[in-house]
């Protein structure tokens, strides 16, 4: 073997080592990850484009209508902050949202905290939360298996003749240390790099391709 093998082995060797210490890291809790799924759709016109983006917006604030996606899927339910559920579309800041991940897992819980509306893009963003009370808990307690620093972006956008969807996760930690995780800790680990890990890639890949109209819910 010679020293340009050498070196090439030691390099990866070196990103492997370095990919596995982040999973560990990420079990425990202390490493955070990225992820970006996204769909696009592309018309033959801008009058056409126009109103897929329209119809994208409709879809993409009505959260309790995510529901309906066809096969494996959660369950979305939108609430105000003392724990009524909503027959509505997201339309500001405040509101929760439940989710149910298919399965025995404990319910989760993220936050609105930022939405826009332009003329060409559409947005909100969400955050691991409490679960709303009409008081408040004695533990703030974060209910979801990622940490209060992850967040979640879902955007639809029109680029052109192109109508584009992500979902963009940002920080995403386990939430299995100190006081916000609760008793929740062991069966946050097993949902994030189980359950979740396998079905993340599906959920939001799926979520996408229906706001942009790939995929349709059921009636």
């Amino acid at each position: 073997m010679n020293v340009n093998e050498l070196n090439h082995n030691a390099m990866g060797l070196k990103d492997l080592l370095k990919k596995v210490k982040k999973e560990a890291d990420a079990l425990k809790g202390d490493a955070a990850k990225d992820k970006l799924y996204s769909n696009d759709n592309t018309y033959p016109d801008a009058a056409l484009a126009r109103e897929a983006f329209e119809q994208a917006k409709a879809k993409l604030f009505d959260v309790n209508r995510w529901s309906a996606l066809p096969g494996i899927n959660s369950t979305f339910a939108l609430y105000d902050a003392t724990g009524n559920q909503l027959n509505k579309a997201v339309d500001a800041p405040g509101y929760y949202i439940k989710i149910e991940l298919p399965g025995p897992t404990p319910e989760n819980w993220v936050q609105v905290t930022d939405v826009q509306v332009q003329e060409n893009l559409a947005e909100f963003t969400v955050r691991p939360s409490e679960k709303p009370q009409p008081e408040p808990a004695a533990e703030n307690v974060t209910e979801h298996f990622f940490t209060k620093d992850a967040s979640s972006t879902f955007r639809v956008e029109l680029n052109g003749n192109t109508l584009v969807a992500n979902e963009i996760g940002k920080n995403e930690v386990i939430n299995n240390q100190g006081e916000e995780a609760g008793n929740r800790a062991v069966a946050n680990t097993l949902i994030a790099e189980g359950g979740w890990a396998g079905f993340q890639g599906l959920q939001w890949n799926k979520l996408t391709a229906y706001l942009v109209h790939k995929e349709d819910a059921q009636k």
